[in-house]
């Protein structure tokens, strides 16, 4: 099932035809509307009439997060405030938040890349989906939202936290699509077992998740507990909000609506573009933003992206999902390492649960890692020396993915932190300062 099939089946040589179209009209109007774009692009001397071909974006400059914050709250606006017809921003926990305006077409065009989402995973009219994300200043609510009136269905806007409610809607409502981060979808089907009900017997037809970095394991384990596919979506406050890529039925990588956005992958580090199917940080542009244009923004995002057809037909590009952050990576013993390398490495041990946190620590002059990890009821049972047995696993197989010997440590069930927004995996007590 296709939403749009004459603009997601599109042959690439239009696509692309449409996409400089577009992209040099968006240049032009941030150029001429927005005083910081004017500054920008003058200082690097680069002017709207340089945009001759899709290549010519690398010859403007990135945006980044601090110019977001430098023009807080308003100062990257095209359009007049009554113009505006929403605003969001981020929580503003690493630094001053960065604030993101909606007029109505924006508003309209976000809905329609959530539509085209929500097809893919296989929703429609008749479905009831019940929507966990936050309904704030967040724009996780919001887009699900939008996207769910777009294709007809009906939405259960119950945001986060009341899990033991959420159990109950989705049990007399009838909820056939469920919307969550990973991390809280697991323990709301660990709450639904304690409460005595089978998530499976839900008639869950499909799960939306993302918001927060995840395993494959972590997938199947979600798809394990509801009896239902789970489909990544991503999205950003500062493009638009979920759905800048969402995953079809093969999830095979997330679709991304490239009518509406360009994206690249430059390397982070010379930050250079980098071709198909190579990782690197995710740079985007939003052809469509009439608000607030954003264009090449530096999302920090570690992912690829491949052109290769996809067999549901669709001729969008795919990333893959994000394995980590070009700023949030753990440096310990001189190895770069992700938080999902060790979810990853502790799920493939099983016995444990997908809860765990992260660590470090620099005693002295050498960094060290300890990874706490939920230990199952049955082996939190089982006695010390089964237990000693699962942290030498667990040691090994997170040694054999990062190439780093750490401390494991196994704790008592439920004993982590749960989380209903991202989850917070780690703790640096490293003074780098």
């Amino acid at each position: 099932m296709i939403w749009d099939k004459e603009k997601e089946c599109m042959p690439r040589e239009e696509l692309e035809e449409l996409q400089l179209k577009k992209l040099q009209a968006i240049v032009k109007r941030a150029f001429n509307k927005i005083p910081y774009y004017n500054k920008k692009y003058s200082e690097a001397e680069v002017y709207p009439e340089d945009i001759e071909t899709l290549k010519d974006i690398e010859k403007l400059p990135f945006i980044t997060k601090d110019d977001l914050r430098e023009s807080y709250p308003f100062g990257l606006f095209a359009v007049d405030q009554k113009e505006i017809k929403e605003v969001h921003s981020s929580s503003g926990t690493t630094g001053k938040p960065v604030v993101s305006g909606y007029t109505e077409k924006d508003l309209d065009t976000w809905a329609e890349t959530i539509a085209r989402g929500l097809t893919m995973m296989g929703l429609g009219e008749d479905d009831i989906i019940q929507n966990t994300h936050g309904y704030g200043l967040f724009t996780g609510g919001f887009g699900v939202h939008y996207g769910s009136h777009k294709i007809g269905a009906t939405i259960i806007p119950i945001s986060t936290g009341q899990t033991r409610r959420q159990i109950e809607i989705m049990k007399d409502f009838g909820s056939t699509g469920l919307i969550f981060t990973p991390s809280y979808g697991i323990h709301l089907g660990e709450i639904a077992l304690e409460e005595g009900i089978d998530p499976k017997k839900l008639n869950i037809k499909a799960i939306g998740f993302g918001a927060e970095m995840w395993t494959e394991e972590m997938r199947q384990k979600i798809e394990e507990i509801f009896g239902a596919k789970a489909f990544n979506i991503y999205g950003l406050t500062e493009l638009m909000g979920p759905g800048v890529g969402i995953e079809c039925i093969a999830q095979q990588g997330l679709h991304i609506p490239e009518d509406i956005f360009y994206p690249e992958i430059i390397d982070p580090i010379t930050k250079e573009n980098l071709g198909p199917n190579q990782k690197g940080e995710l740079v985007l542009t939003n052809l469509e933003r009439e608000g607030m244009p954003v264009i090449r923004f530096r999302t920090k995002d570690i992912t690829s992206i491949t052109y290769e057809p996809c067999e549901c037909g669709r001729t969008f590009a795919r990333m893959s999902r994000i394995t980590g952050r070009s700023d949030d990576m753990i440096k310990v013993k001189g190895v770069a390492i992700f938080p999902s390398q060790i979810e990853k490495a502790l799920l493939k041990v099983g016995e444990v649960e997908p809860h765990y946190m992260i660590i470090v620590t620099r005693p002295d002059v050498l960094d060290e890692i300890e990874v706490k990890v939920e230990a199952s009821e049955s082996l939190f049972f089982d006695g010390v020396k089964e237990m000693v047995n699962i942290q030498q696993k667990i040691g090994k197989s997170i040694e054999n993915e990062t190439g780093i010997r750490v401390k494991v440590t196994l704790v008592e069930p439920k004993s982590l932190p749960r989380f209903e927004g991202k989850a917070k995996r780690v703790i640096d007590e490293r003074n780098l300062h």
